[in-house]
């Protein structure tokens, strides 16, 4: 038996008639955790290992530590709950530097159990707990790789939004600037031609929440005076210096993805020592960064950037491996939406890759997405509805 959850633990025990006080004593020993630590040195790796196996646990280290005989050392520390919180008040005590990783091996605890997370945007607080966010993707380009120049014009682009809305979204993302590899960059007034007209049409005529994708400060301000409440960020608040601080002041929600390079050379460059590591320190290194220009946590979600610098082996890999950024501690933005390694595995055109799509919608929001970007909202709210219904049951 899997046991993942408190709830898990507490209906599990309640079923075969174990006490309350039972329960609540035995709960914390029944769930397991297997934690990757890096950058340790001989010092640190050792007194871990040490402080591990004294609770009852494991930790696997490099062989060369206990001789000093190598500079460092990455762990992974294997036990119970139980074992984990021991172990923290354990480290605290010692030198090292150990209280900072007491406090990360806590903090990482803490997110990877916690149930429900709040996303804040510019019109609301979110409370993510039980069902997945739907993010309606409305290209107005005539270059994206799916479905762009349908709806380059703003009359097709509006009631395109305004069916998505109908078919269940609950947030409408407005890209004027085509992300697709080998894409190249836009005209800051061409992009703010495509994106305002729209953004404020919708605004208008509907009280859905709005995220605008882009990588200009001035697009994104402008997109929040027409009435933008989320800015989407491929590149994580890099291209632009003036983009947090633009996003810190208006309140806006943030979403920060994995990209290397720019859309024009993403592909050039997929070779990684450990994706899910290397992507991991780069998001959580890009959280700190909006943390330190103003933005508030509770206001960023971040993304692995399927399809970006990535080859189509590492896109499945990030969707199966998704929930090991739960440790990050905030929502999770997947788009996988008829994407180019959906046609490699299945090898198909972007135009049948509906139900690859969905697929992968569904794994993904089982393995720890909250807010999925979907060109096909009415579909994938059907799906993101029955995998809740899995999920809470």
């Amino acid at each position: 038996m899997n046991i993942i959850s408190k709830e898990e633990t507490f209906f599990e025990m309640s079923s075969i008639g174990v006490d309350a006080m039972g329960i609540h004593l035995m709960a914390p020993k029944l769930r397991h955790l297997n934690l990757k630590i890096e950058g340790l040195t001989c010092p640190q790796a050792n007194i871990l290992k040490q402080e591990m196996l004294s609770v009852g646990g494991e930790a696997a280290v490099a062989k060369g530590v206990i001789t000093c005989d190598i500079s460092g050392s990455d762990a992974i520390i294997s036990g119970t709950e139980k074992q984990m919180r021991a172990v923290i008040k354990k480290l605290n005590m010692q030198p090292f530097g150990l209280k900072k990783l007491a406090l990360a091996i806590k903090s990482a605890m803490d997110n990877i159990y916690k149930k429900e997370i709040i996303f804040e945007v510019r019109k609301q607080k979110m409370l993510l707990k039980k069902q997945a966010l739907i993010m309606g993707i409305l290209n107005v380009t005539p270059d994206s790789f799916y479905d762009g120049e349908y709806y380059f014009k703003k009359g097709n682009a509006i009631k395109k939004a305004l069916q998505m809305v109908e078919d269940g979204a609950d947030i409408i993302d407005v890209g004027g600037e085509s992300s697709r590899p080998g894409s190249k960059p836009v005209a800051l007034e061409e992009e703010l031609k495509r994106v305002l007209p729209v953004v404020k049409e919708i605004a208008k005529r509907s009280d859905i929440l709005i995220s605008v994708d882009t990588t200009k400060a001035a697009v994104a301000q402008q997109a929040i005076d027409a009435g933008a409440d989320i800015i989407n960020d491929i590149s994580a608040l890099r291209f632009d210096p003036k983009m947090a601080s633009v996003c810190a002041r208006n309140k806006t929600g943030v979403i920060l993805m994995h990209m290397r390079g720019t859309p024009a050379t993403m592909q050039m460059d997929t070779q990684y020592n450990d994706i899910i590591s290397d992507i991991f320190n780069y998001l959580e290194e890009r959280v700190s960064f909006a943390v330190k220009g103003g933005i508030k946590r509770e206001r960023i979600a971040i993304d692995p950037g399927i399809g970006f610098g990535k080859s189509p082996d590492d896109n499945l890999k990030l969707i199966y491996k998704l929930s090991e950024f739960k440790s990050i501690g905030r929502p999770i933005a997947l788009g996988t939406s008829r994407k180019s390694f959906i046609g490699k595995a299945l090898g198909l055109e972007a135009k049948d890759r509906l139900e690859g799509t969905l697929a992968t919608v569904a794994a993904g929001i089982l393995n720890g997405a909250h807010i999925v970007r979907a060109h096909d909202v009415k579909e994938t709210r059907k799906v993101a509805d029955m995998v809740a219904a899995i999920k809470n049951g």
